[in-house]
């Protein structure tokens, strides 16, 4: 054989056999996608996918996290956008918080025919083409509310139910599960269920004075299952000089404004998820995947009942009050 031809097969096959270790040694790029980027619960996801990322680089595995999502959790269309575009950037893989259980399916379907995996936290989804689900158990944290005011209300009274949006899979899971634990309670009754607070604090706070308007002098126990619905309808009792306990107050999430609300005594109890845990098992599920490992299909990462009796607890206080100036600069 031609001694050059025998080197130029010798090279060329070493070539080929380089590729694999330099695609190797190129860092993961996840992108997470949240609902919103405003409210502190989703700081805390962002905080635990830079806990991931920074944990993998001490294990010796190179991975960029990008942050991207809508401003406001109502608008659908640009989180589409943001993953649609994810997808035709080919990135290693998404980590999403889909803010409709329908309106995301397809983009999520799109990016698996594409090659790009999703994990899906927070929130889900009407569909199984994505790599697993990382979330709090919705249903189970609504019958804790519905269970821990009917107790509060010594099973007697008018309840409102103050819902958060259409087509939130996590929150309508959370209302479904507070009426159901509602139901065992005979002597309740429910003077309320059909209004939305809507996406903002600001929002919240306009459905709530609505609805304390009508049902202000007469509602014993009050129910909002996130955040932001929680913070606007402790304003609005306020306003009206129902707070303080007078009306028994259950929200859901563990913002700074409504943890302080329950310090000074109005908001009786918060059901709290661990979204920093969240972000962090995201990124760290797909990665775990795009190694060739195996993965959960669903992975529950806990919820719990704080009231002012326990909220000094260690383990609490961590869920209170995540470390995020340690991961977010």
């Amino acid at each position: 054989m031609n001694p050059a031809r025998f080197i130029g097969r010798i090279l060329f096959a070493t070539s080929i056999l380089a590729l694999p270790l330099l695609a190797a040694d190129r860092p993961l790029t996840i992108a997470v996608v949240p609902k919103g980027t405003t409210h502190e619960y989703w700081k805390s996801i962002h905080a635990g996918a830079e806990k991931a990322k920074l944990e993998l680089a001490q294990q010796g595995v190179r991975v960029n996290v990008i942050w991207k999502g809508p401003l406001k959790e109502d608008d659908r269309d640009q989180q589409i956008q943001v993953v649609e575009n994810f997808m035709i950037r080919h990135v290693s893989g998404i980590v999403l918080a889909p803010l409709d259980s329908k309106a995301l399916v397809r983009p999520v379907e799109n990016a698996e025919k594409a090659k790009v995996p999703v994990v899906i936290i927070d929130s889900g989804l009407e569909t199984d083409k994505y790599v697993s689900f990382v979330a709090t158990d919705n249903l189970k944290g609504g019958q804790m509310a519905g269970e821990e005011l009917g107790k509060l209300l010594g099973g007697k009274g008018k309840v409102i139910l103050l819902r958060y949006a259409v087509g939130s899979a996590s929150t309508e899971l959370r209302e479904k599960g507070f009426l159901e634990a509602l139901a065992k309670f005979p002597d309740i009754k429910l003077i309320s269920s059909d209004q939305y607070a809507g996406p903002t604090r600001e929002t919240s706070y306009q459905a709530s004075q609505n609805l304390l308007r009508r049902f202000g002098n007469e509602v014993d126990g009050i129910f909002c299952p996130n955040e932001n619905s929680t913070i606007g309808m402790t304003m609005a009792l306020r306003d009206i000089g129902r707070a303080g306990g007078k009306v028994k107050m259950m929200g859901f999430d563990a913002g700074s404004q409504s943890v302080e609300d329950m310090k000074k005594g109005d908001v009786q109890g918060l059901i709290v998820q661990n979204p920093l845990y969240m972000g962090y098992k995201g990124v760290m599920t797909m990665v775990e995947h795009l190694q060739g490992k195996p993965v959960e299909k669903r992975i529950d990462t806990g919820v719990v009942l704080v009231t002012k009796d326990n909220m000094d607890d260690p383990k609490i206080k961590d869920l209170l009050y995540p470390p995020l100036d340690k991961y977010l600069k």
